[in-house]
Parts: C-alpha cells; structure tokens; sequence
C-alpha cells in the first residue's frame, strides 16, 4: 500500500445521489482489478471506496452514493467539491483488499452487486474486456428501482465487447416501462444457472445483502473457496 496525492480531473453526477469522481493520481500506482482505496480525510480518518476503474486505466474512478446530508460519504463528496475548487490534492491509500480477481483461474466468473457495489465488479468486466478475456462471464446489477440506474448503455458496450459474457440490471420495484429482469437480484441470477459449483463469484454490496447471498448461493451449488467479497471479513 502507497499513499498518494491526486488532482480532481472530475466531480460528476451520476442520479440525484450518485456522484462519479474521477482522480488523476500524481505517482504512478498499481493495484488489482475488485480492490479498493482508502479516501484521506486526516490522518485518524480514513475511507474505504471501491474502485470502479481498470488497473488499465490512467485514472481512478470512484462511484460514490450519497444520500444523506453530512453523512459520511457526502462528507467526502464535499471534501472532493473544495479541493476542485480550490485546485488541490486530495490524498489516497492504494491498494486494499484481499478479494480481488484471480487471475490464474479460467473458471466461469459470475459478477454481481447491489447498489454502488457495482464499483467492485465494474473494475473487474472493464479489465477482463481491456485484456480480451474470452472466459464465459454473468454480471448482474441490482437496483432498488429505475431511478437509481446509470450508465447501462456504457456497461452494455463493455460488457459486448466481451465474446461470452453477458450483463442483467435487475430492478427490485420496477414500473411496466421496465424492459429487464425484476426482482431480488440474487435470485435471479438462481433463476438463470443451474448450478454455481462451477463458478467463481464476486460481490458487492451492503453487508446484510451479501450475508443473504452467500447462504442461498451454498444451497444453490456454489463453493465458498471460490467465492469473494471484502464483506466476508465482517459477516
């Protein structure tokens, strides 16, 4: 782990509570596809953020929700807003995490999050789509409802650029415009493979949804040494 400063390139919303920030760090950093940094606010105050960019990438994408005035995720979206307007550094620690990609495996990879868990499985898909992988690969993407959706005609082009993956948002309160899959977005992933015993799976979300996933997902076929997720260490 290094710490490092970066510039704000950009400071962009994604829904009315999702904010894109993209981060140009000063030195040159490495770390793996699913890890995560940690947001600098002072030295006794450090915040973990998924990175939703490629190891490929010159910059650092973050996906930040922030729902909730002077919570501690708006607090580092306003902390980013100043040092853009001011033209200052912010501070990093990268990288962190143990529940990055494998990539000496060349089983079947099923990437699903809820929410702005899809920061961890979008670094992964961009990566895999950046090396050319031709691994059969499932991405699902839970949401509570159509308005929390962004960028899936992006996802969808990445995603197709990929010989045999493919990507389901799956909306859990969708109205009757919704075109896509409905529902729990765990269960539906159940509902279209068999059995998990021959996949390794990645997740990402809030810690009671992964709790909930990793027990049906056992019942369901899947192997606990080949599933992966920061939120194990706490669940």
């Amino acid at each position: 782990m290094k710490t490092v400063e970066c510039q704000i390139v950009s400071l962009t919303p994604l829904t009315p509570h999702v904010y894109k920030v993209l981060l140009k760090p000063r030195d040159k950093v490495d770390f793996a596809a699913g890890q995560y940094l940690n947001f600098v606010m002072s030295d006794e105050d450090k915040r973990p953020f998924s990175i939703a960019s490629s190891p490929t990438s010159d910059l650092i994408e973050l996906q930040i929700g922030a729902f909730i005035a002077d919570s501690y995720p708006m607090q580092v979206i306003e902390s980013i807003k100043s040092a853009k307007a001011d033209n200052s550094a912010v501070t990093i620690e990268i990288p962190l995490g143990d529940a990055q990609l494998r990539l000496d495996s060349e089983r079947p990879l099923l990437l699903l999050a809820g929410g702005t868990g899809f920061s961890y499985i979008k670094s992964m898909f961009e990566y895999l789509a950046d090396v050319g992988t031709t691994r059969h690969i499932m991405v699902y993407w839970g949401l509570r409802d159509e308005s929390a959706c962004y960028e899936l005609a992006e996802t969808a082009a990445t995603i197709g650029k990929l010989p045999h993956a493919n990507f389901f948002p799956v909306v859990e309160h969708a109205n009757d415009t919704w075109q896509g899959k409905t529902g729990l977005v765990h269960q539906a992933a159940m509902q279209d493979i068999n059995s998990l015993a021959s996949y390794d799976i990645y997740l990402a979300g809030r810690f009671e949804m992964i709790s909930i996933i990793r027990r049906d997902f056992v019942e369901h076929g899947a192997l606990l040494e080949h599933m992966y997720a920061d939120a194990f260490a706490f669940i």
